[in-house]
């Protein structure tokens, strides 16, 4: 296989406790930690060992976004792909958009296989992989937690409500995958000042003839109610009545 895209997106950092903005627009993000979106991460670093292991020649990251998102790209960069490409736009790019710019990042660079993670953490829609799939006219395999590659093949193990589900998909293919593919490398000092030597590339969303009107209106964002304070009771008598007191009926 000659390349691998693997699409990187920048969300607050899961360590970070959520806090909804004032007016009910949005969540709070101003002087908030940013990272890659985890799923993304452990993408990536499956894409870096089918380099190592020789089934990939080159692994390039991607992304959307306003000029902050080159801070996760270098991190990309330093893991150890190749090369970067900003998309650069500070419009909200919702998931169909953002398959439409992917598929014209794949006409032009024709991978052999593109990763992304499951789902954001911020939105979770869990509908890029599955639309940018659908619009290449190319096979999907969604929530991977083991891949292998036999033969221009992909034989993937996907996570299911039912269990474990093995299926084979020829590449080109578009791969979603799930938390328990592996286990992101650490990054380390030398590799952050590698990153800065290597290859990165800027669009204007205006370069690239992609639809990204919105068609989805956010009217307010709330915070959930707050957890009741738990209550202490003597016996199985006094269970039951405090739940019939709360309305449940037994």
């Amino acid at each position: 296989m000659d390349k691998v895209m693997v699409c990187l997106k920048r969300v607050v950092d899961y360590n970070v406790r959520v806090r909804v903005k004032p007016d009910n627009s949005g969540v709070v993000t101003e002087g908030v930690k940013m990272s890659i979106n985890p799923f993304d991460e452990i993408a990536l670093e499956e894409a870096l060992r089918m380099r190592e292991q020789g089934n990939a020649s080159e692994v390039f990251v991607v992304s959307i976004g306003s000029s902050d998102c080159q801070q996760q790209l270098r991190t990309g960069l330093a893991m150890g792909a190749d090369r970067a490409i900003l998309i650069e736009t500070d419009a909200e790019i919702e998931p169909l958009a953002a398959a439409r710019i992917f598929l014209q990042l794949i006409e032009k660079e024709q991978p052999g296989l593109v990763i992304l993670g499951k789902q954001a953490i911020d939105d979770d829609n869990s509908q890029t992989p599955q639309m940018l799939a659908t619009l290449w006219d190319r096979p999907q395999a969604t929530f991977a937690s083991k891949l292998e590659l036999i033969d221009g093949k992909a034989i993937v193990t996907r996570e299911v409500d039912a269990g474990l589900e093995v299926i084979e998909v020829d590449l080109p293919a578009v791969l979603s995958v799930d938390l328990r593919l592996n286990e992101p490398r650490y990054v380390k000092l030398p590799d952050i000042m590698k990153a800065k030597k290597k290859p990165f590339e800027t669009l204007a969303i205006a370069d690239l003839d992609v639809d990204i009107a919105p068609q989805f209106e956010t009217v307010t964002v709330e915070a959930p109610e707050s957890r009741q304070r738990g209550e202490m009771v003597a016996d199985v008598a006094g269970l039951i009545g405090a739940l019939k007191e709360k309305g449940f009926s037994l």
